[in-house]
């Protein structure tokens, strides 16, 4: 009989299917079962509130006991991480994935599903992943729920929590809330404010939004307003000016700020917390500021793009490759956006990736009316940051550990089991040469994009091995995981964490 499967990913490979280390069921202990011990030796410890030189012991799937010099069991892998960091996995809060697996790559879709995007998470340094997934009008919540859990189960490698698509019908979606958030889904999205509809049933949006408050529900908005988003459009397309190259001015920042507005007077009125998803530009972050410094319960998340490329990149002319809703603004959005990081207005970092082919994104067929949002950097995310914030001293390694993972885990309601490395926590840990330097290549990408935004960029720091609870995932440039072996993460209802950065060191 067969113990287990390991599906082994290495640098360029794109079949995603070698078959490797299988067992005889009746073989000795194998890596893997409950029993394992690991310790990681000699790494600085980096968590939100500080760092310390020590040893890990992970007996399981958490951490056992951290001190100096900790005595190996028996049969106990050592691994040695001297001039390491030792990071908490981080929690991506927004990727756009394929729920069902096997789901064959179609031509207008994202290509990644829960294998492809585990294995670039893995090779990234993530271990817990988010996605959005739609509650049907003709579902009720114990059948979303299995599904949801079903699906991540049979094939996911990172674990998963997953935020619930309201679509059209708040309304249907306020009366099963409660129900929705005892199963651990206890956050919404996305983009409310950018549909013709919301304003349509606005009434029963807010009724929603009142509601998720008392239920512990954190309510995830994209925010562009739609009107402005569509008359601009509509203006620039009758112009002649519907080319991509367009596309800062077809979604301008006024659309974000409105919306960011709205966002922040439906939590005033209602006390129900806000989260503000991708984060453009730094009016839409003052406005945000704002109703942080009055007690508000506003959050906000930035993703990857806007912190490392600027709106110039419109004029190029591979365009496509750079379009994602909202827009690419200029140089001063972006240094606003670190600044917020560093003073912790910025609270998470949402890669939104979605797994687009090059060519797909460069179909010449676009234009603002019929153009492919998205860009691919699960892998590459947590580097390029590393590389552009902490060595540039923009951020510190508390900070960086703050908006890429705790603070995530604290508001979706994960923490302390995600999030930190401290005993009783799951032994999700990343060891993290500082000082390794590469440049980023299409051909080491995993992700069924198979390329990346930022190829040819070299970077400094990166993940040398990837632990998800106990179990080494990323080794030696390889993800060698089993394909349902990452697990459904149910959330608890939310409650306002603190999360601001408490260290100031260099």
């Amino acid at each position: 009989m067969v113990r287990s499967i390991a599906l082994i990913v290495g640098p360029g490979s794109r079949l995603l299917a070698c078959l490797s280390a299988l067992a005889v069921a009746f073989a000795a202990p194998v890596w893997g079962q409950e029993s394992r011990e690991l310790i990681i030796r000699d790494g600085l410890i980096v968590t939100a509130e500080g760092r310390m030189l020590a040893d890990v012991r992970v007996v399981g799937e958490e951490v056992a006991e951290i001190g100096p010099d900790l005595a190996a069991s028996a049969g106990a892998r050592e691994i040695d991480a001297r001039g390491m960091l030792l990071l908490p996995g981080a929690v991506d809060t927004h990727t756009h994935l394929n729920a069902v697996m096997p789901d064959p790559p179609r031509p207008t879709r994202p290509q990644d599903d829960y294998v492809t995007g585990s294995a670039a998470a893995f090779a990234g340094g993530v271990t817990t992943l988010s996605n959005f997934i739609p509650f049907q009008s003709d579902e009720n919540v114990s059948e979303y729920a299995d599904g949801v859990i079903g699906a991540i189960e049979a094939s996911a490698m990172a674990d998963f929590f997953i935020h619930v698509v309201i679509q059209n019908d708040p309304a249907r979606f306020t009366a099963n809330i409660d129900e929705l958030a005892d199963r651990g889904f206890v956050s919404t999205g996305e983009d409310f404010f950018a549909r013709e509809s919301f304003d349509a049933n606005v009434l029963d949006w807010y009724k929603a939004f009142r509601a998720s408050g008392p239920a512990g529900v954190l309510s995830m908005i994209h925010a562009e307003d739609y009107a402005i988003l569509a008359e601009a459009q509509e203006r620039l397309m009758a112009e002649g000016g519907g080319a991509l190259q367009n596309f800062a001015q077809s979604a301008p920042i006024i659309a974000e700020v409105v919306a960011v507005q709205r966002a922040v007077a439906i939590a005033e009125a209602t006390g129900s917390p806000m989260y503000i998803l991708h984060m453009s530009s730094g009016r839409a972050l003052q406005v945000a500021e704002d109703a942080m410094a009055r007690g508000l319960p506003v959050y906000v998340e930035t993703r990857p793009m806007y912190l490392h490329l600027t709106q110039e990149v419109y004029q190029r002319p591979d365009v496509g490759l750079y379009l994602g809703g909202p827009p690419l603004r200029d140089k001063w959005d972006q240094d606003m956006l670190w600044e917020g990081i560093a003073k912790g207005t910025v609270h998470t970092i949402g890669t939104d990736h979605s797994g687009y082919t090059r060519a797909q994104k460069l179909d010449p067929t676009q234009d603002l009316g019929n153009k492919r949002l998205g860009l691919t950097n699960l892998q590459e995310y947590l580097p390029m940051m590393f590389s552009e914030g902490v060595l540039t001293g923009r951020i510190t390694l508390e900070q960086f550990v703050a908006v890429s993972s705790t603070n995530a885990a604290k508001l979706f309601g994960l923490f302390p089991r995600k999030g930190t490395v401290q005993v009783g926590s799951d032994a999700d840990i990343v060891i993290w040469d500082p000082s390794l330097t590469r440049t980023i290549t299409d051909e080491e990408q995993l992700s069924r994009s198979g390329y990346s935004t930022y190829s040819g960029r070299e970077v400094t720091g990166f993940p040398i091995m990837t632990i998800r609870r106990g179990e080494v995932v990323y080794e030696q440039g390889q993800v060698i995981s089993v394909p349902g072996s990452g697990r459904f993460i149910p959330g608890d209802r939310f409650q306002r964490p603190s999360l601001r950065p408490t260290s100031d060191r260099d």
